[in-house]
């Protein structure tokens, strides 16, 4: 697929079918996020990567247990065959950065105006879901939103930042937009600004 097309294709999937994934897919979207940018190439992002039903459905009993899950405005979200957690490593950046050939002689965490251990963990998140078009798949990216029993079911150490989760499957015909995308894409003139703001 041209990579146009995998832009502009991109949309979050909640509905998805329960059917794996064609061989070597789940492997190409890790490759593929394990790619992003890295400051400092430290390489501070892990990846959880859950694929089946035994292994997603640790993650779903753990996130979104009964009877919460009965009421759960997509139910097909947790049909995904494939999830990938993207955990950030804030000490791994200040480590890298207090080396030598970066000129810090300390791990002040005052001298990051962006936390770029969250930033790089968002860019491997993007390479993941365009992986995911680009292979015919859809694709959707969430917060983990119990990080306690997600780090207990899974045996995450305190140390690491789920930053989010990406399910990836077929989608279904009757998937549907989240509402918010009622608001429409802000236009261009309101959003780019040349020159000077």
């Amino acid at each position: 697929m041209e990579f146009q097309d995998v832009v502009r294709k991109r949309r979050m999937v909640r509905s998805f079918e329960a059917k794996p994934l064609p061989a070597g897919a789940a492997q190409r979207i890790i490759d593929n996020a394990r790619r992003g940018p890295s400051a400092g190439f430290a390489q501070g992002i892990e990846f959880l990567v859950l694929e089946g039903p035994e292994e997603t459905g640790r993650y779903w009993d753990a996130e979104l247990p009964e009877p919460r899950r009965s009421d759960f405005a997509w139910p097909q979200l947790v049909d995904a065959p494939l999830l990938v957690v993207i955990l950030s490593h804030k000490l791994t950046y200040l480590k890298r950065y207090a080396e030598p050939d970066k000129g810090w002689t300390d791990m002040d965490e005052g001298r990051w105006p962006v936390p770029y251990w969250h930033v790089d963990a968002g860019m491997a998140a993007l390479l993941a879901l365009l992986s995911a078009v680009d292979q015919g798949l859809g694709a959707c990216f969430f917060s983990v939103y119990d990080v306690e029993a997600f780090r207990r079911a899974f045996g995450v150490p305190e140390e690491y930042t789920p930053v989010g989760t990406v399910a990836v499957g077929y989608p279904r015909a009757d998937d549907r937009p989240s509402l918010s995308t009622k608001r429409g894409r802000r236009s261009e003139a309101e959003v780019v600004h040349r020159g000077r703001w």
